[in-house]
């Protein structure tokens, strides 16, 4: 990496310039001739069946072009995986906040005001609003018909409300826990909460004659809303033109169909485009939040601490439907055994709906719960067996080359060294203050795979234009890719344009998410860049009349290294008579063995009297592969962290009888930079990893395991062991007083 000059150095955003200057153009800043409002009529009731729907009074308020209801769109469902949810409400609602009805018109304050005017009349029916109950045998099925569902990752023997149920398992468990000398039991619970996006779910479509779309959403995978869409309302997905527009904030959350279909069949039977935008009050109520969870775990040890036994059984909170889940169950608990040699594993998870919004992918999705219990729960065996929580991790950590709680080599984990380092930064084991305490938590990710491409264009300016369907959801994928194409052409950035295609322009890819994207298009850049490279010399060699070894390149040209001749990229385009372009691409769905690793430390302060907890200093430390940019690797760091602070402290989508009680963010609370303490992170950079130049994943790491370290600092600092999030002053202070 010493050679590198772009590399690994900070660089700004390609993007930062239109952002800032407001020359970016978001799914609201979508206008075209003729354009309606679509707005939704939501369900005021969790369960029931819909008897009668009357729009005739909104279809003549002035301004009112047209009206869809279930009746326009029988028989049709959507879904990311599992085809479970109607286009609008057919026959039944299933959540307080469903769609039943759309309007168009020429402006929203018409549209809110046609809403008001449908007249639907409910039968309700007893709403299944906790999972544990809606998973027994004799529990009304929300979904009669799951059995039929399209999409089902595996197919159900009769119909339940427990509609997958996935494991994941290694040994022996019985035999496991007869081995163990001691046992230790908990359980855990979760709550929902939100992404919090500053952006809200926002959409436009425009039908033809032929019933083909163009689209605008906030969308991170166009390719895969574009199955979805077209799978629901059964047209080839060809008729369907996913637009690029820019992403007011991801954290998981924007890969979802949302009210697109909706507004295509508002779109269709107006005959005009219709844009809509869900109000921060819906996204709340109709949103994919995060889901709920209960964590049961059951850890059996040895008397010197080693672990021989491990069992976790996740119970997750659907909502009415799944499907904003992009494999219908969540990967996450998978995991969640931690960086841990454990003989014995059996992980469970069920997925089971009820009457509630239904949740979907939120920033790492399905691992902050998991770590929340379970490094919760190895502070809770290790103060069992009388251990300090730090030193049983080390006995049972990890090396590179074992195996892992599911069965999987893990090559490259470094997780002892990540947690010294931590330690160390953190003076753990400093004398404290009373009521201060600190707590430790670890977590390892193994990036995922996908596929890719991006096309590389050289002009008669020596302008490089790079291109790719690929949406950035705001981590900086896009600056990372012309850093990667800078470095290996040898040209400034300002010499990189980049254009985001659409797509019937670009090439079907697997989208954004999970970490992937710069393992995924990262790798396509660089064969791009790599394949650029290469026709660059077999150009100049031609004029020049060398072998290619007698070649390097500088300062966008060519050099011949004896003649000391010099040919530039343009005059290399004129002299071919037309551009220079290549594609690369990139599709690996193998196994990753090498994880990035992240061990945090928070230091909190508790208020006796009131329960009120301080968060007084969270410190991390990364072991990673190379880090490309370090400003945008920091940022991930931090925003990360921020995002585990407030599940930890604050964020919870209060849901009482099924109705969504926080509908703005006055109730719901986020952190602000108040409630951020002094951070500090080391980064410990390896050549390991599937990314370009061995760099590894660092967008979810950072958010996983705080909500554990500081409920561990928490018990440190009092005694007291809050179970469930997120850990409140209420909770503290009733916990302080039984014990």
């Amino acid at each position: 990496m010493a050679t590198k000059k772009i590399i690994g150095n900070p660089t700004p955003r390609v993007e930062g310039e239109a952002k800032v200057t407001g020359k970016a153009k978001y799914a609201v800043d979508i206008t075209l001739p003729g354009m309606l409002w679509g707005k939704c009529l939501r369900s005021p009731i969790p369960s029931g069946r819909i008897r009668r729907i009357d729009a005739s009074r909104a279809l003549r308020l002035p301004g009112v072009k047209t009206v869809v209801t279930g009746e326009d769109v029988t028989g049709l469902r959507i879904g990311r995986r599992v085809y479970d949810m109607p286009i609008v409400a057919d026959g039944v609602v299933r959540f307080i906040g469903e769609k039943v009805a759309a309007v168009a018109a020429d402006t929203a304050e018409i549209a809110e005001q046609a809403l008001d005017l449908i007249e639907v009349e409910y039968e309700e029916t007893e709403p299944v609003l906790d999972p544990v109950k809606a998973m027994a045998p004799s529990a009304p099925l929300i979904h009669p018909d799951v059995v039929s569902y399209k999409g089902l990752p595996e197919k159900l023997a009769r119909p339940s409300n427990e509609f997958i149920y996935k494991v994941w398992k290694k040994g022996d468990i019985n035999a496991g826990f007869q081995q163990a000398d001691v046992v230790v039991e908990n359980t855990f619970t979760t709550k929902t909460v939100h992404h919090a996006y500053i952006e809200p779910h926002s959409c436009v479509a425009q039908v033809d004659a032929s019933g083909g779309a163009q689209i605008w959403s906030c969308s991170k995978v166009p390719y895969a809303i574009r199955e979805q869409v077209a799978n629901a309302i059964r047209v080839p997905p060809e008729k369907l033109v996913v637009h690029p527009v820019y992403i007011g904030g991801d954290f998981g959350g924007k890969g979802d169909f949302m009210d697109i279909a909706v507004c295509y069949f508002l779109s269709k039977k107006s005959g005009r485009p219709v844009k809509m935008i869900m109000d921060y009050g819906e996204e709340f109520v109709a949103g994919n939040p995060r889901h709920a969870s209960i964590i049961k775990v059951k850890t059996g040890v040895k008397k010197d601490g080693t672990l021989v036994a491990h069992h976790m059984e996740f119970i997750f909170d659907s909502g009415a439907y799944g499907a904003f889940k992009p494999n219908g169950f969540l990967n996450g608990p998978h995991a969640c055994a931690g960086p841990y040699r454990i003989p014995h594993a059996f992980i469970e998870e069920h997925m089971v709906y009820t009457n509630k919004i239904p949740c979907g992918h939120m920033r790492s999705p399905g691992d902050p719960q998991g770590f929340f219990a379970n490094e919760s729960q190895m502070d809770l065996v290790a103060r069992r067996l009388g251990m300090e929580p730090a030193a049983f991790r080390k006995k049972n950590l990890m090396r590179d080359g074992d195996i892992d709680p599911i069965g999987e080599e893990v090559g490259h984990i470094k997780a002892e060294e990540t947690l010294q380092r931590a330690l160390q930064e953190a003076g753990y084991h400093r004398p404290k203050p009373k009521n201060v305490g600190r707590g430790v938590a670890m977590v390892q990710w193994l990036t995922n795979s996908g596929f890719g491409s991006v096309a590389l264009t050289i002009d008669e300016k020596g302008m490089v234009t790079l291109a790719s369907a690929m949406l950035d959801q705001g981590g900086g994928t896009y600056t990372l890719l012309c850093e990667i194409v800078a470095e290996e052409l040898k040209v400034p950035l300002e010499k990189i344009r980049v254009q985001c295609l659409d797509t019937q322009s670009g090439i079907k890819d697997s989208g954004i998410g999970g970490s992937r994207g710069t393992r995924v298009y990262g790798n396509a850049g660089y064969d791009a860049a790599i394949k650029a490279v290469a026709e660059i010399k077999r150009l100049a060699a031609e004029e020049m009349g060398c072998s290619l070894d007698d070649l390097v390149l500088a300062n966008g040209a060519v050099l011949h290294k004896r003649a000391e001749r010099r040919i530039t990229y343009p005059e290399l385009v004129k002299a071919k008579g037309s551009p220079i372009s290549v594609l690369g691409s990139y599709n690996d769905t193998s196994k990753v063995h090498d994880a990035s690793m992240c061990a945090q430390i928070a230091e909190v302060e508790v208020d006796p009297e009131t329960g009120q907890v301080q968060l007084k200093k969270f410190v991390q430390a990364h072991n990673t592969g190379t880090v490309l940019n370090p400003l945008m690797h920091q940022g991930q760091i931090d925003g990360g962290t921020v995002m585990g602070i407030g599940y930890a402290l604050m964020e919870h989508l209060m849901i009482d009888d099924g109705k969504v009680a926080t509908t703005h963010f006055g109730d719901y609370k986020i952190p602000t930079i108040q409630d951020v303490p002094p951070m500090r992170t080391v980064v410990t950079e390896m050549p390991k990893g599937p990314g370009p130049y061995n760099s590894m994943a660092i967008g979810e790491t950072s958010n996983i395991s705080v909500a554990a370290a500081i409920a561990n600092a928490v018990e440190d600092a009092v005694g007291v062991r809050i179970t469930e999030l997120p850990i409140t002053a209420e909770k503290v202070f009733q916990a302080l007083r039984k014990s």
